[in-house]
């Protein structure tokens, strides 16, 4: 898509709340381990270290991580976490998992006001399909089209808001940015 991520992190400095919503990187294909244990392939390791690099280099390192327990997502995560570092708290649910749209309000209703940015890791259809629910009216009409064609592997969705994510309900947080990967390379 060829988003600045400069210019994304300029735009999120406007709120005081930033929620980024990401699908987990590239993962291997159905194995004998079922879905819930497919692993990240060598693309989703580099994809999701890269992705960590870009977010720390705008400072836009999350203080919560909020994770599927799926084998891939932990995996992603636990890149991230090597670039991260101890900084963030991070809860793993099998909710992100297996629950659908709901289980990312659940997570946001979850989050104490003092967390100002949220990392949501999960699956597709689930993350696209919960943006398009979070995203406001002020939100970009192309970026929200964008959202309907699914997440790709290590997107990310960035919203902005000056409520606390337990306020947040349908519509509440400006759809800053959808960046891809390939936006981090």
């Amino acid at each position: 898509m060829g988003t600045s991520l400069k210019k994304v992190a300029k735009k999120a400095k406007d709120y005081k709340y930033v929620l980024m919503v990401m699908r987990h990187a590239k993962t291997e294909p159905f194995g004998n381990g079922g879905d819930a244990g497919r692993e990240l392939t060598d693309k989703g390791r580099k994809q999701a270290k890269s992705v960590a690099k870009g977010l720390a280099s705008f400072k836009l390192v999350p203080d919560r991580i909020v994770c599927s327990s799926a084998t891939r997502a932990r995996q992603t995560c636990d890149r991230m976490l090597k670039v991260f570092g101890d900084d963030p708290k991070v809860d793993y649910r099998q909710s992100l998992y297996e629950g659908g749209v709901q289980s990312v309000f659940d997570e946001l209703a979850q989050t104490k006001e003092k967390r100002r940015t949220l990392l949501i890791l999960g699956h597709e259809p689930t993350v696209s399909i919960a943006c398009q629910w979070i995203a406001g009216s002020e939100s970009d009409p192309t970026l929200l089209d964008l959202l309907n064609l699914g997440m790709s592997p290590a997107s990310i969705a960035v919203f902005g808001a000056d409520e606390p994510f337990n306020q947040w309900q349908l519509h509440s947080g400006e759809l800053i940015a959808l960046l891809t990967a390939k936006d981090f390379d």
